[in-house]
Parts: C-alpha cells; sequence; structure tokens
C-alpha cells in the first residue's frame, strides 16, 4: 500500500481528492492532509508517506518551499505539485527540486491516479536498481571520513582530512557534529540505500561502511540543528532499509559535538549504544540516541516523556491547532526526537494516538448525545466535518450516523 499526503489551503480542492479519489479500490492510502506546509511537514515527518501532493500557493509556507524541506530531509518521497497557475517558472522552479509530476488544476481522479501510478513506479525503479557508487572517488572520499573515526588519527589528521575533502569538492565545516551508528543486514544492500539517501542530502550527511553496517555522519548549525537533522534522517533510514529488505535494524545517534577532531568522541558513544544492545532481532527499526538511552535501559525519563505527552495531548486533543511540535515543545524535545521516543514507546504515531483520543471522544458523543456531526466534529478538534466522517469510517469501519444507530443509548 503506497501511502500518500495532500497539502492543499484550498477545503474545496481537499474534499474534492479525498470524495473522488478511488482509495478503497486502488493501492493508495490517504494517511493525512494539511492547509499548508508549515503545519504539512510535521504531519509528513509523523506518517512518512510515499508520495506528498501539494499545492503551490498555501500561507505561512508554500509548496516550494514545503518540497525544498521535504528533498532535503526525505528526499524517499516523491512529490506531485498541483498549481492553479499554467506558468513556465512555476514547473521549473518545481523540476529543479527534484518534483515528479506537476499538475494543473482542475484535476480529475483519472489524472491524479495516472500521475500517482507514474510516481509510484519511478520509486519503484530506483529501489530496484544498483547505485552507481563505484569508482576512486567514493573509495577515496569514505577512506578519508573515516580517518575521523581513527583513534590514532582523528586529533592529529583532522585538519588535514578537512583539507583533502574539499579538495574533491566535500565541503564537512560545520558548527556541530552527530554520529548515527547503523546496524542491519544485509549489509551491501542497506550500505548502498544508505548512500543513495545521502546524496540527496543536500551535502549534510555523509555514510561510510563499517563492520555491522554503516556510519553516518551529520552535519548541524546548533545543537538543536544537529540533534533533528540526526533523528529525521535516522528515521528516513530505518524506512529506506526496510524497503530494500534489510532487518535487525538499530540506529543509536551519538553525542553532539562542535569540532571535528571530537567526531570520534561522537562516533564512540553511538558504537557503545550499539554495543551494549547487542544482536537484538527486532521486528521494527530501534533509534535510539545517547540522551535517550540510559533511561530506555532503566524504564525511566522515555516512559516519563511518553506518559507527560499523553497527559499534555489529554488536555488538548480538543484544540484543532494541536500539531506535533506543540507537544514535542511541552516536554522538552526536538520534533523528530519526540516523534521517534514516542511512536517507540507507545506503539503508535503521534497522528495515530491524536486520531484514536479524538474518535473514542467521538464515539462517547454519539452514543451518548444528539448533537448534529458537525458540532461534534468541532468538539473534538476538526473543523472540516467532512475529513471527520472519513476518518471515522476509516478507522470504524462505519460512518458516523452508522456507530450512532448501533450504539446510542447503549448501557456502559
Amino acid at each position: 500500500m503506497t501511502k500518500v499526503f495532500l497539502v492543499d489551503d484550498e477545503i474545496v480542492i481537499r474534499e474534492g481528492i479525498r470524495n473522488s479519489f478511488p482509495w478503497d479500490e486502488a493501492d493508495y492510502q490517504l494517511v493525512g492532509e494539511a492547509p499548508d506546509g508549515e503545519i504539512a511537514l510535521s504531519m509528513i515527518r509523523d506518517t512518512k508517506p510515499d508520495i506528498l501532493v501539494t499545492d503551490i500557493r498555501m500561507p505561512f509556507m508554500d509548496g516550494l518551499e514545503l518540497c525544498r524541506v521535504v528533498r532535503r530531509q526525505m528526499p524517499w518521497i516523491g512529490i506531485v505539485i498541483l498549481s492553479g497557475y499554467d506558468e513556465f517558472e512555476y514547473a521549473r522552479k518545481a523540476l529543479q527540486l527534484g518534483v515528479r509530476e506537476y499538475l494543473l488544476k482542475p484535476i480529475t481522479a483519472r489524472e491524479l491516479r495516472e500521475a500517482l501510478d507514474r510516481v509510484n513506479a519511478l520509486i519503484a525503479a530506483e529501489q530496484e536498481r544498483t547505485p552507481l557508487f563505484k569508482g576512486d572517488s567514493l573509495f577515496v572520499k569514505e577512506k578519508l571520513l573515516s580517518t575521523l573515526y581513527s583513534e590514532d588519527a582523528a586529533a592529529t589528521d583532522a585538519a588535514n582530512v578537512i583539507d583533502q575533502l574539499r579538495a574533491m569538492g566535500v565541503q564537512i565545516l560545520a558548527g556541530r557534529y552527530v554520529v548515527v551508528d547503523a546496524a542491519f543486514t544485509p549489509k551491501d544492500r542497506g550500505l548502498d540505500a544508505l548512500r543513495e539517501l545521502a546524496e540527496g542530502s543536500g551535502g549534510i550527511v555523509h555514510v561510510t561502511g563499517s563492520r555491522t553496517g554503516g556510519r553516518i555522519l551529520i552535519l548541524g548549525d546548533s545543537d538543536a540543528d544537529a540533534e533533528e537533522r540526526a533523528y529525521a534522517f535516522a528515521a528516513s533510514c530505518a524506512t529506506e532499509l526496510e524497503r530494500n529488505g534489510c532487518g535487525s535494524i538499530r540506529l543509536s545517534i551519538g553525542e553532539t559535538v562542535s569540532a571535528p577532531e571530537r567526531i570520534i568522541d561522537s562516533m564512540k558513544s553511538a558504537a557503545h549504544i550499539r554495543h551494549v544492545l547487542g544482536d537484538q532481532t527486532r521486528d521494527k527499526p530501534l533509534i535510539i540516541g545517547v540522551r535517550d538511552f540510559g533511561d530506555a535501559c532503566d524504564g525511566g525519563n522515555a516512559h516519563t516523556v511518553t506518559a507527560r505527552a499523553r497527559l499534555y495531548m489529554a488536555e488538548h486533543y480538543t484544540d484543532s491547532s494541536l500539531m506535533l511540535r506543540d507537544v514535542s515543545s511541552a516536554v522538552g524535545m526536538s520534533e523528530s526526537r519526540f516523534s521517534t521516543v514516542f511512536s517507540q514507546e507507545s506503539g503508535k504515531t503521534f497522528t495515530e494516538y491524536l486520531t484514536y483520543l479524538r474518535l473514542h471522544k467521538a464515539k462517547e458523543l454519539l452514543k451518548n448525545t444528539d448533537r448534529k456531526n458537525t458540532q461534534i466534529a468541532q468538539d473534538v478538534g476538526y473543523n472540516d466535518a467532512h475529513y471527520f466522517s472519513y476518518l471515522f469510517r476509516k478507522n470504524m469501519g462505519m460512518t458516523p450516523g452508522e456507530y450512532r444507530a448501533q450504539h446510542q443509548n447503549e448501557p456502559e
């Protein structure tokens, strides 16, 4: 099932696509929608769609800026642009950002289906092809980067390594550095997938091979920026490794350091987590950072964060503007770190849990009150009654009206 996320500030457009496209018949699932790029971005990080369908002109963050961020942080997502403006300049900018399809409004369900099919085929072809990562330049680059992970060479050779990499066109000078230790099987297939993912990062991520999988060097501007990028890229790595048939996926995020000669310290802390975790067999990938590690081992703060987040969401879920960034800020974490910790501890993503809270309350109101669906939708945090009905049917297998007819006034 291919997951699709929709962004458009016109509710009529979103309703038209949501209601006219044959989601149940096609091999596509609408996992979320948003009215602008700023709201969409945190939801996209959480739902991890395969394809993004977005309008160009929207308030706050427009479609082109959303595409820039998505291509930088989640380059595996295929993008379809919608626009009511038949202008070459928009199309040119969209194509430069790696957009796969550019459709002019109004669009029909058939046109969207054909575009999604084409993008889906391109994604599948990219996953099947053998990445062209051979040659002396790759070998030299990875050999130089590996020097920064060497106990003997890191301190004395860091400046020389940076100069040699710069001569090759590789710039790794940054304010902060984080190393992610990635373990997975089979190694060769997964390493190629990570290399390809890093190629789309705009130079902020560099991958080298290791005995158990790969090491990922992430560049950041500040502590907060480096942490956000590390968790976001680790999540992308987990998705891409699974796509490529890898198993036993463990991604450990080391401490953030401020100098190239200290990259080895970040590597050591990440490797230490992997060593302690051992060769665990897991159905799902595990992502854990050095700041989460001690808490996860003793059942401490990570569980406390999840409990605090659940409480905050229980108190605020009726607010239609509640977003992942609000909850992550309330518990003192970056968005990507919180999203990772919350989903691994609770078994649900932020969006899934928020939907659960809202629909649970909606069921209670449908059973015990005579309020109209439009009022119930607003009471539980949905301004769009049609979207509420769509989500209710998708999750409950029946419409709100059908649920009310079956359960109203039944004893608790």
